[in-house]
């Protein structure tokens, strides 16, 4: 089997060519692993579970996690490019052959056992596969959707995470916070140790009912075991303290000149670069701080050393979040394209400052171009809502089998946008639209699907990461 075979493969399974209920192929996961031989045994570590943040919080993890001298192994989900993305040590992605070693083990199982698995199923037991390969016994795993469906949660990691909690995938969730906080959190289980960051008061008492019916749990909660404060240092290097805060929310300047202190139950972390744009990420990185320290609380890793902690931080990057690409090329254009993968209107919402500050440094006359796919269950004029409506829209689809078509997209249009909006069958066209829209120099953003964003980082010729 080679690497694209995997892909073909893939693309099978999402299909669903034997018509089997999705609680059924859900179910397998464990069955999976029992015929590898239970290649997650010796796993330790954390899942990583929320609405919005989970992959920056991942990213950060590993960074703290790798600053102990331990080697550790991650599960982000989606991938923007590829599929080899989501397994990777110490924060780098395996290679072509090495997923693919790792993937004929698995598809070769389900094949000799006839386990059918989601999608989701097959890259969490090729990455405990590849884990076990190669003698990775810490994991920062991250769930798909759900909590205690997700298939990642089926590896048993007793550090749990739950980032936040906001209305998304409603379909497979619920419609409410209440019944999305219980699906997640469902994901903590007897004796772990939680790890909550900050949810809304309705989000917060549906986790607190769900931990009360588990036993001896550790829990720690931004605002009350966990406490931040976030401040920027001076073109001197000095700092200067600006907010203070328990809970989510920051206001500060943004990217490495950012400063954030994390204090836990089990230590105080003073003066941790938080790289990552954005004041959301000072939330994300002291969820991400507190979760690593329950790691140590269990024995599972030593006390990373401050100043290698404050290193690796500092070198954490997420591609596809407020992600700029300053000098992209398109055919004879040349511009800026950012990068964002907020995927529901909480986490445009929570990046739109920020999408506001790329497009007023702009120094362009021209407004922005806005480049938007989602998938067909998407609240979409929420998305768009905390845009400026006069910006000019370029509706489109991905690859995805999930992906709304351009005509559905606009037929959610809140009827008092303003700007003119046009629409294109596939992302590379839509970026061509884009790019004479924003004219040579301009900007334009990319979001609304994190598909969308690995298509355009594609496009734009930027190497997977």
């Amino acid at each position: 089997m080679d690497y694209q075979r995997c892909i073909d493969l893939l693309a099978k399974v999402h299909e669903n060519p034997y018509g089997l209920p999705r609680e059924v192929r859900q179910a397998n996961v464990s069955r999976l692993l029992e015929a590898l031989g239970r290649p997650e045994r010796e796993l330790r570590g954390m899942l990583v579970v929320g609405t919005n943040g989970k992959g920056s919080t991942c990213a950060l993890a590993v960074s703290a996690v790798a600053a102990t001298g331990a080697r550790v192994g991650s599960m982000p989900s989606p991938h923007l490019q590829e599929p080899r993305e989501r397994i990777r040590i110490d924060g780098v992605p395996v290679t072509r052959a090495e997923y693919t070693a790792a993937f004929t083990e698995v598809w070769q199982t389900i094949e000799r056992h006839g386990l059918p698995v989601l999608s989701q199923g097959i890259f969490a037991t090729t990455a405990a596969v590849h884990f076990r390969r190669a003698g990775v016994a810490l994991a920062v795993a991250e769930a798909s959707i759900g909590g205690s469906r997700a298939a990642a949660a089926e590896l048993g990691l007793d550090v749990k995470v739950v980032t936040g909690i906001g209305l998304d995938h409603t379909r497979l969730l619920g419609d409410s916070l209440t019944r999305i906080a219980q699906a997640k959190v469902a994901a903590a289980q007897d004796g772990d140790h939680v790890v909550l960051g900050h949810l809304v008061p309705e989000a917060a008492a549906a986790a607190e009912q769900v931990l009360k019916e588990r036993t001896g749990l550790s829990v720690w909660r931004v605002g009350h075991e966990i406490h931040y404060t976030a401040r920027a240092a001076d073109h001197h290097g000095h700092n200067s303290r600006h907010d203070s805060h328990g809970s989510h929310g920051s206001h500060g300047s943004h990217g490495p000149a950012t400063l954030v202190d994390v204090s836990t139950p089990r230590a105080v972390h003073r003066d941790l670069p938080c790289p990552l744009t954005g004041a959301h990420q000072h939330h994300n990185l002291a969820v991400a701080i507190a979760a690593v320290d329950a790691m140590a609380e269990r024995g599972h890793i030593r006390e990373p050393d401050g100043e290698q902690l404050r290193a690796r931080l500092a070198a954490t990057r997420w591609p596809g979040r407020l992600e700029l690409v300053p000098h992209a090329r398109l055919d004879d254009w040349t511009g800026r394209v950012l990068l964002e993968g907020a995927t529901n209107p909480q986490g445009v919402a929570t990046v739109a400052p920020e999408i506001l500050r790329h497009a007023r440094a702009d120094g362009h006359t021209e407004p922005p171009v806005l480049v938007f796919a989602a998938m067909d269950d998407k609240d979409v004029s929420g998305m768009l809502a905390p845009l400026p409506s006069h910006w000019p829209l370029v509706l489109t689809r991905t690859g995805s089998h999930q992906a709304a078509d351009p005509a559905t997209l606009r037929s959610r249009l809140s009827p008092g946008r303003q700007g003119p909006c046009l629409t294109a069958e596939d992302s590379s066209s839509a970026l061509r639209r884009a790019a004479e829209l924003a004219g040579p120099g301009g900007l334009v953003v990319v979001f609304g699907s994190l598909r969308l964003v690995g298509e355009t980082r594609a496009a734009l010729a930027l190497q997977p990461a």
